[in-house]
């Protein structure tokens, strides 16, 4: 039997249509009131944010990312297979403790947003982002973060990083990797610069609200992001939600590790289907669908049972 990985994707593939799949689901549909009534007070303020040109903003993409992934868990679980772990990119990963059960839907939703306004506090009057790069090799692109006083945020392979920054920084870079022959050179609609060392303070900040919380063992191990490593206690998640605001994300580790739990199905809970992609190019030999490729609830658990049993 293979086992079950569940991944939480991070910013960017926000889009109108990702809470759709729940339109005749009854009971997500509640949780979906719930968690609006929660975050924005009422359900047309959750309507508005919901349209892709509103969901981009940091404050906004965080609490609705986490709604998101919360909804189609709660509502998928109890067909699928236990999973063997959690894994999430970027924001993702702090879903992944809701999904997994360290946090309660409430306080998942309410951190979801403080976490966002203390990344946003911390970069307040700055103009920054994130950048992707492809094709080029660590080296290279570490000697254009010396030159410009940008950071490496995320490493998703041997050529492929995203890097944080102030934007005349990453303008420089954008310049610098196009001409060193860069395959992909692309803005990312994120506008502060997550994983890196600006956002120190806020990673101070939310490990003491996560103290308050507080932050539970997770009933189902969840991956580190900047080191791979599989987190079982509060402890460790604790310090893993904290760091990671600030430190780079290591998404190349974290995929070896989720293999090394005997995963060899991945479900990707959405919005969007990029960390399945990220899968497949990297493994192909792995079964891995985003329920965003699904028409159905029902369709996503049967393709799960079904890989998971063969």
């Amino acid at each position: 039997m293979n086992g079950l990985g569940i991944l939480c994707p991070g910013q960017g593939e926000q889009h109108p249509d990702m809470f759709a799949l729940f339109s005749e689901h009854q009971e997500s549909q509640r949780r979906l009131r719930a968690g609006a009534e929660l975050l924005w007070g009422d359900g047309a303020a959750f309507a508005a944010h919901s349209q892709a040109g509103e969901a981009f903003d940091n404050t906004l993409a965080q609490p609705l990312i986490c709604l998101r992934q919360l909804v189609t868990w709660l509502a998928l679980a109890e067909g699928l297979p236990r999973p063997r772990v959690f894994a999430g990119y970027s924001f993702g990963e702090f879903a992944a403790y809701g999904c997994a059960g360290a946090l309660t839907m409430e306080q998942t939703l309410r951190l979801s947003a403080r976490r966002a306004a203390l990344m946003d506090a911390a970069t307040s009057g700055t103009n920054a982002g994130l950048l992707a790069l492809r094709g080029l090799n660590r080296d290279q692109v570490e000697g254009f973060c010396s030159a410009t006083g940008a950071e490496i945020a995320i490493v998703n392979g041997a050529d492929h990083f995203i890097l944080g920054g102030m934007t005349a920084g990453l303008d420089q870079i954008e310049t610098l990797a196009v001409a060193a022959g860069a395959h992909k050179v692309q803005r990312l609609l994120v506008s502060v610069p997550s994983h890196t060392t600006a956002l120190t303070a806020a990673g101070s900040a939310f490990r003491q609200d996560l103290a308050l919380a507080p932050l539970k063992s997770p009933q189902v191990p969840v991956i580190a992001g900047v080191s791979g490593a599989v987190v079982r206690d509060s402890r460790e998640a604790l310090n893993a939600l904290s760091s990671q605001i600030w430190q780079p994300i290591r998404w190349d580790l974290c995929q070896q590790a989720a293999l090394e739990m005997g995963c060899g199905v991945f479900l990707e809970l959405g919005p969007g289907n990029a960390l399945s992609r990220m899968f497949r190019e990297a493994y192909p030999g792995v079964q891995v669908r985003a329920v965003d490729e699904f028409r159905s609830l029902a369709g996503v658990a049967e393709w799960v049972v079904k890989h998971c049993s063969a």
